[in-house]
């Protein structure tokens, strides 16, 4: 039996009748993501078309997600709210507090010691507020989404970047911030503005070495870290049809890397058996009433040029596997090619440590496919030459996978298995010696790479990789070893070659677990108190963000100019950090610490115009507050991608920063900065960025006029007495410049509800 299966049957009731509006509206065919975007229209059925690109558009999600580490900031405004009880089903994921460095049982442990605080806090916020709540050790947020919630032509937000991985069934599922989960928790419209549309036909079919994650790993390397910003990728074609649903929600997972807003594909055969697999029958029948309205129009995928913005095809017979990085998960290589591409680069070849698992790939299937390689060790006479990891991804799949023996054969090569939890991917990975900071080469089928993502030295070169690739790399040892051509020699002299991966799309058993890891919340929470200590380190009540106080803002100070690449990581690193994530004071002791200077090519060092000496990047800009005096962030492109947390908008608001100008924004981090009541500006030319200089003090002109549409000014003060004026672009509308007004989008629910309305 489903979760929320009257919700879900409501909305498939109403599927077809709003699906039939859409179409007289847009007068033409439509794509699944425009199908599933109109059938969500707050408003109801279509009245008028919607432009891609350009319209801002209110949607009524279905259903919240939050994990642990956003769940506390995102409760923290919720509690603010005044609302008695959330008003869509939501949940609350314990995954990212868990640091891997022994085993997952004394991990768990350790870290339920150590966060009691914060895991008591997010269960009785959860009871009283009537969500859903997975105890640490239950598995990752997306993984047990996808086993538990995600159900096809359904809409849902989550905060976190890799909410998306639910496209795999089918879903619209998009990544926020807490701001965004509060306005839908407290059963309010969302706001998106109508994403533009990728298509991506998929012909042939996988085969041999190749895997799900080979396709978005092409996918980021043809449309890079920023290629699909703003827009939804919808992947359609024999080859889709094709692949497992697990597969799918691989390539939706990583569609983050890429900026898409999300990644869907039509429902089909392999959704309804792994809905079916996982307890969910009553779903896949209720979906097969409407599965022609479940998938695009067949006029759609016949001459997709037409009818997507951007059409992208891949024969998935010809697919070679891939290994993108390192540093970024668009610089993307082919197995054939990373001999050549490491000399090339000089990238160490020795592969270190090999993981697989996490939200990305840790489906049965993904497990299966890696353990059929792990049984070749002993059967071919080889010895696992790298550490290898393994993080499943729920407890469902952990269990699964101990009762048919696949960790007993992982064991045999010498693996280790973590915790349900995120791990190793986001940070939380006592890596031994990573303190050192020596240059080493790791693999793993994780989704991220960033400098320092994953163990916290700036020298690792991380790797990404399918889980069947990344395991062949663990037991060769070798970065450039191609098992599609290469042997190895085994303990008696012999040259063996490792046998194509294979594998189970389901467990021919069925799937099995003891104890979940759910806890339901109370029928009445009324009575249910949420305590938050003054003294605590952990966890710190919100106070209101100050209202704007009506005039233009002079007077500003350069608190640094970011230099390349500077992700939300870069932002607010994740790590050691984490533990602060209800605490905003706190975190804000980590505000742009791993932002490069433009004018020093240093990271958290940056001139204090005050004092004319160099710091640390938050202690600088909290000598500004003290002084009361207000700055400004200059970013380069792409500003704020990765991941969707929201402490990256909120700390340097909470520290006095007054705007952040930059080349261009990732979609996700514009958005919370306008949620906060801060100013997200970008060049109108982007060589301006060159005219900002170190000393300069600047004033944000034609805010009394602030309206959609129409620039404002800049003016650069510099040091030598001269001052020129520049002009900056913005996307606000007319709801988004009264949340800056209000000094930010809480402010004006609180009015609201307190207002009776």
């Amino acid at each position: 039996m489903a979760f929320d299966i009257e919700m879900i049957k409501n909305v498939y009731a109403h599927f077809a009748s709003r699906v039939e509006a859409a179409r007289k509206v847009t007068g033409k065919p439509l794509t699944l993501t425009e199908k599933i975007l109109y059938a969500h229209l707050s408003q109801g059925s279509a009245t008028k078309a919607f432009e891609r690109g350009k319209d801002y558009v209110d949607f009524a999600p279905d259903r919240v997600a939050m994990q642990d580490a956003t769940a506390q900031m995102a409760l923290l405004q919720f509690m603010q709210s005044g609302r008695s009880k959330v008003a869509v089903p939501s949940t609350v994921h314990c995954d990212h507090l868990i640091e891997a460095k022994v085993d997952s049982k004394t991990d768990l442990e350790r870290a339920k010691n150590e966060s009691s605080e914060v895991y008591d806090f997010l269960s009785s916020v959860s009871n009283k507020y009537g969500i859903g709540f997975w105890k640490p050790g239950a598995g990752i947020i997306h993984q047990v989404v996808l086993e538990n919630y995600a159900f096809p032509g359904g809409m849902m937000i989550g905060t976190d970047s890799h909410t998306v991985n639910a496209g795999g069934l089918g879903m619209i599922a998009i990544g926020v911030g807490g701001a965004d989960a509060c306005d839908v928790m407290a059963g309010l419209p969302w706001e998106l503005k109508m994403p533009k549309l990728i298509g991506v036909k998929l012909t042939g079919k996988l085969s041999g070495w190749t895997a799900p994650k080979d396709v978005i790993l092409k996918v980021a390397g043809i449309l890079t870290v920023k290629g699909g910003t703003g827009a939804v990728v919808e992947y359609f074609g024999e080859g889709a049809v094709a692949m497992s649903c697990t597969g799918k929600g691989t390539i939706c997972n990583m569609g983050a890397e890429i900026g898409a807003t999300t990644s869907t594909f039509g429902y089909d055969e392999s959704m309804s058996r792994y809905l079916q697999s996982t307890g969910r029958a009553d779903i896949a029948a209720a979906a097969d009433t409407i599965k022609e309205h479940l998938t695009g129009d067949a006029e759609v995928y016949a001459d997709p040029a037409k009818y997507f913005d951007q059409v992208i095809e891949i024969n998935l017979s010809e697919l070679e596997p891939h290994l993108n990085g390192p540093f970024t998960p668009d610089l993307a290589t082919p197995v054939s090619k990373m001999k050549e591409a490491a000399a090339a680069n000089g990238w160490p070849t020795k592969v270190e440590v090999g993981l697989i698992g996490s939200c990305t790939n840790s489906s049965y299937e993904d497990i299966s496919r890696a353990v059929s390689l792990a049984k070749q060790v002993a059967e071919k006479g080889l010895k696992t030459k790298a550490q290898f990891t393994i993080t499943p991804g729920s407890e469902q799949v952990r269990y699964t996978i101990e009762r048919d023996g696949f960790l007993n054969t992982f064991d045999k090569i010498g693996a280790t298995v973590f915790a349900n939890a995120c791990g190793p991917c986001i940070g939380m990975w006592a890596r031994m010696g990573a303190e050192k900071q020596e240059r080493n080469t790791i693999v793993h089928s994780f989704n991220r790479n960033f400098a320092k993502r994953a163990d916290g030295n700036p020298n690792t070169l991380a790797f990404v990789a399918s889980p069947e690739l990344v395991t062949a790399l663990a037991i060769a040892g070798d970065l450039t070893f191609n098992p599609l051509t290469d042997t190895l020699t085994n303990d008696k002299g012999e040259q063996v070659k490792l046998d194509p991966p294979t594998g189970y799309e389901l467990p021919p058993a069925g799937f099995a677990v003891e104890d979940a890891g759910y806890q339901a919340p109370a029928a009445d929470g009324s009575s249910v108190q949420v305590k938050v200590a003054p003294t605590s380190d952990r966890l710190q009540l919100l106070d209101p963000f100050a209202p704007w106080e009506g005039t233009d803002i002079n007077g500003l100070k350069l608190l640094i100019k970011a230099k390349g690449k500077c992700t939300t990581d870069h932002i607010s690193m994740a790590g050691k950090w984490l533990k602060y994530r209800g605490h905003l004071d706190n975190i804000s002791n980590n505000l742009l610490i791993g932002a490069t200077n433009f004018f020093n090519d240093k990271t958290d060092n940056v001139k204090n115009q005050l004092t004319g000496e160099y710091g640390s990047v938050p202690a600088t800009q909290r000598a500004y507050k003290a002084a009361g005096i207000g700055s400004i962030v200059v970013g380069d492109e792409n500003y704020g991608e990765g991941s969707s947390r929201e402490h990256a908008a909120m700390e340097p608001r909470h520290l006095g920063v007054r705007a952040v100008l930059v080349k261009s924004f990732a979609r996700i981090h514009e958005t919370n900065l306008k949620k906060q009541g801060m100013l997200a500006l970008t060049f109108v030319n982007k060589a301006d960025y060159d005219k900002i200089l170190e000393d300069d003090t600047i004033d944000i002109e034609g805010l009394l006029t602030f309206a959609p549409n129409k620039t404002l000014q800049i003016v650069l003060n510099h040091a030598d007495g001269s001052n020129e004026t520049i002009q900056v672009n913005h996307t606000y509308n007319e709801q988004q410049i009264e949340w800056f007004k209000a000094g930010g989008a809480l402010n004006i629910i609180r009015r609201d509800f307190a207002a009776g309305k």
